[in-house]
């Protein structure tokens, strides 16, 4: 937190998701849904960027105050220019995520890398939900190439997923990413920016 600036310049997260077909994919190192229409957009600073794919990390690679969290959700998105912005949802082990929960059935005949289940229409409507925190700052993706110049949202309420759904999550994965997480990367002089609707 104390690395962390109040930005009041911010504005509320919008975004704006609709249930399409999706497809559940393996990729060896991260387990993932891809959609095969549009399922919506996010605007930031009057450009829009629209969601093309999320994925899991285990356990989660942002820390908030020093804490650690259970997994980690990825929401990706691309603006024409093909400018990226990651949308992060953190969880702690607990009770089952209700998103994750739609899934489960087509995890369960998920195979190895390189294989995909389709999953039908997915509703992802409780994604619109607008954040009254988050956190933002400019980095990399994850995975490599490692690309620069992302926009990261780290959502600041920490949701739920239960130890079922993290073995369920974890067992598609190559023997070698089993912990798939990149580790916590210095800041390097970079600002992490806050939004608070309630400060």
């Amino acid at each position: 937190r104390n690395l962390t600036v109040h930005n009041k310049l911010l504005k509320p997260l919008t975004r704006n998701y609709e249930s399409v077909n999706a497809t559940l994919v393996n990729r060896g190192y991260s387990v993932g849904v891809r959609f095969e229409e549009s399922p919506g957009d996010l605007w930031i600073n009057g450009k829009n960027y629209t969601l093309q794919q999320f994925h899991w990390h285990l356990p989660a690679e942002h820390h908030i105050e020093g804490q650690r969290f259970a997994a980690e959700l990825h929401m990706v998105h691309r603006a024409a220019d093909n400018s990226a912005v990651v949308v992060s949802m953190l969880y702690h082990e607990s009770k089952a995520d209700p998103l994750f929960s739609m899934i489960m059935e087509g995890l369960k005949h998920l195979g190895k890398e390189n294989t995909e289940v389709p999953l039908g229409t997915l509703n992802i409507n409780e994604l619109n939900r607008r954040p009254r925190k988050y956190y933002t700052y400019v980095g990399s993706l994850t995975t490599p190439p490692c690309t620069e110049n992302v926009i990261w949202i780290i959502l600041g309420k920490v949701m739920s997923i239960s130890k079922e759904q993290i073995t369920t999550l974890d067992s598609p994965l190559n023997s070698h990413c089993k912990k798939n997480a990149r580790p916590c990367q210095p800041l390097n002089g970079r600002e992490v920016d806050m939004y608070d609707e309630l400060n």
